[in-house]
């Protein structure tokens, strides 16, 4: 049903647009101490309350932080504003607290097991919780990630609609295709970003009952966390990978999955894409999709960020190609079947060896640099493209390969717990207390810096003279001040700003 559309995006001229789709991080990472133990402090308690907070949250435990960027257009800016949040997580912990790096968890003991199980702060989540625990232990729900957020911008969508009236009812209907087309080459596809990305190669002790460790995972593999000993649902939940051959499977079966109590939730799906943008799952049919969610990236453990620019110039530009690939529908239960299977067979290959898709995927290099050139792509994209399709036949430069001479007697606590320490001391011994915001007075940055704590949204503008301008937004009231005009005391400017906040960020839920 959207056959030409790449032959669209150049005769409408709007690579350019795409190119800015809106992008955005959500990444899980847990707080450890100078043993490399999951942390045993509560949550940091000078962050705002997790109750309104836009940029960090918890998951499962206390100890599992989430931090969550703006939808941004521009991906230094969407990094830049990670960067930023993670220092103010930084500067907000025990000082004997640190960032575990790595997706999979430090070792786990009973005790730490019964610590996590006792200690939640968040009530209104905790029966939610209760159930996850029962059902799926400790261990599992402890893995972290980072998701991708993707939106195509809506002229985009608008202009490319009118080669394809003919074809659908509404613009709505359109918008969930393309989406949709997406999403399931997303699955078709999803053994690459494993292959590229995973990075989560061993389990820790305690991460298996009983050190009952899987004979698949006898020795190091590319991504456990991508495989079917990781993050995924149960079989008797009946949300396989077959619920993405089509919008209407998709809803119907997560929603007869919830009302028949196999999930407790929507929330309770854990497949490698969501749909978002509606809280109820009916809506997607009458509103849209407004954006997807990727969730099939590890933590990568050699930037401090958990992701590399590079890494998000191939990813944006990967799914611009996934958006323009057709999906063959003639068999597409039995193609999405064999999707998650050869993806589970990536994740569970050595490392360092070449991977059984190698053929396929040089193909989709050649095709993906092909596309570049005929929509002009800029440099940086073309550089991504062409280093890591030097990845595809070099899997020693994949994150999981080099994590293999890291491994000492069988674990990763070591280098876990060096280059947690390496990149506390870079950040704190910054001689700014900002440094992606190393153009902005001190004033301002400290302004920016208690926002962020307090859970104020944050955003960086100009005036029509060029003036750098700070936007802060709270509870529906926005306040906009000249960075350069920020006085001594930022903390009690901000609640002259936002006289409600310093209650509201006070309280732990």
């Amino acid at each position: 049903m959207l056959e030409n559309l790449l032959a669209y995006i150049k005769q409408e001229d709007v690579a350019e647009q795409l190119y800015h789709s809106l992008i955005g991080i959500e990444i899980e990472e847990h707080r450890v101490d100078a043993d490399g133990k999951l942390s045993r402090h509560p949550y940091p308690a000078n962050l705002g309350s997790r109750k309104y907070h836009p940029y960090l949250q918890s998951d499962f435990s206390e100890t599992m932080n989430e931090l969550i960027t703006d939808p941004n257009p521009n991906i230094g800016g969407v990094l830049d504003q990670l960067d930023t949040i993670q220092t103010v997580l930084y500067r907000s912990m025990k000082a004997d607290d640190y960032i575990w790096p790595l997706s999979m968890p430090p070792a786990i003991s009973a005790d730490d097991r019964n610590f996590i199980a006792d200690h939640f702060e968040r009530p209104p989540f905790q029966k939610y919780r209760d159930y996850l625990t029962d059902k799926y232990g400790v261990p599992l729900k402890i893995v972290t990630g980072l998701h991708v957020n993707f939106s195509i911008p809506e002229p985009v969508i608008n202009r490319l609609y009118t080669h394809y009236e003919q074809q659908f009812d509404s613009l709505v209907a359109f918008k969930n295709a393309l989406y949709f087309q997406i999403t399931q080459n997303v699955i078709l596809y999803r053994w690459l970003f494993t292959y590229l990305f995973g990075a989560s190669p061993i389990a820790e002790d305690g991460f298996f009952e009983n050190g009952d460790v899987p004979e698949a995972l006898a020795t190091p593999v590319r991504s456990i966390r991508n495989s079917v000993y990781g993050y995924v649902n149960q079989p008797n939940d009946q949300v396989n990978v077959t619920l993405y051959s089509s919008l209407g499977n998709y809803i119907s079966r997560i929603s007869e999955a919830v009302s028949t109590h196999r999930l407790y939730s929507p929330a309770e799906f854990y497949g490698p894409v969501r749909l978002r943008g509606q809280q109820d799952l009916e809506a997607y049919r009458r509103r849209g999709v407004s954006y997807l969610e990727f969730r099939v990236m590890d933590n990568t453990p050699f930037t401090p960020n958990g992701i590399s620019r590079h890494a998000l110039y191939f990813i944006k530009f990967f799914l611009m190609y996934l958006l323009v690939k057709p999906v063959d529908e003639t068999h597409i239960h039995e193609s999405l079947k064999q999707a998650f299977d050869d993806n589970n067979r990536v994740a569970l290959e050595a490392p360092d060896q070449p991977t059984f898709k190698q053929d396929e995927g040089i193909q989709i290099f050649d095709e993906l640099i092909a596309m570049a050139k005929q929509l002009h792509a800029h440099s940086e994209q073309l550089q991504a493209l062409d280093d890591f399709s030097e990845v595809i036949t070099h899997p020693e430069l994949t994150a999981s390969a080099m994590l293999l001479p890291k491994i000492k007697n069988g674990s990763l606590a070591d280098f876990g717990m060096t280059t947690a320490r390496k990149w506390k001391k870079a950040r704190l011994n910054s001689d700014q207390l900002l440094p992606t915001m190393a153009n902005l007075p001190e004033n301002a940055q400290q302004l920016i810096f208690h926002a962020i704590q307090l859970g104020i949204r944050y955003f960086e503008i100009r005036d029509e003279n060029g003036a750098e301008l700070l936007m802060f937004t709270y509870d529906n009231v926005t306040q906009v001040v000249y960075a350069n005009k920020v006085g001594n005391d930022p903390l009690a400017y901000l609640y002259d700003l936002f006289p409600e906040i310093k209650d509201a960020a006070a309280k732990a839920w």
